[in-house]
């Protein structure tokens, strides 16, 4: 089974998500999640670290990521772990591969031509607002 994460990063008023425009397919164009996939004997979590690191330059030092759910896809082999996470403080963020922007962490996530991910944005966006003060610590 393919392992992916994606990464939910709010900034550190919680007022903001920061999202990336897909380059490339699946989803070219659309809004989505940073993350990326697990490269061979690596740790799901040091993963999203990684990953988190290579696209928007935000360290460990500047979020602690909480492993929220899983999601896998039987048919197509492919499990996407979710992590989520505060920003400890203001932070700059660059990526090479993917414009980032920084949404309303209160807007409307469930447009599926804007969104990527057939609704599982808006999905893992209600699940943090459910629980915000316990998973964004």
């Amino acid at each position: 089974m393919k392992i992916m994460n994606v990464i939910v990063v709010y900034d550190h008023t919680r007022q903001k998500i920061l999202m990336c425009r897909r380059s490339k397919d699946p989803y070219k164009g659309k809004l989505n999640f940073v993350g990326g996939k697990l490269e061979p004997g690596e740790n799901s979590e040091a993963a999203a670290y990684r990953e988190l690191r290579e696209e928007t330059g935000i360290t460990k030092q500047d979020i602690s990521l909480v492993h929220l759910m899983d999601m896998v896809y039987h048919t197509y082999r492919i499990q996407i772990e979710v992590y989520a996470g505060k920003l400890n403080r203001e932070v700059k963020v660059s990526g090479e591969e993917n414009e980032l922007l920084w949404l309303d962490a209160h807007g409307d996530f469930e447009d599926m031509s804007r969104f990527a991910g057939q609704g599982n944005i808006a999905h893992i966006i209600e699940m943090i607002r459910d629980d915000i003060d316990n998973i964004l610590i």
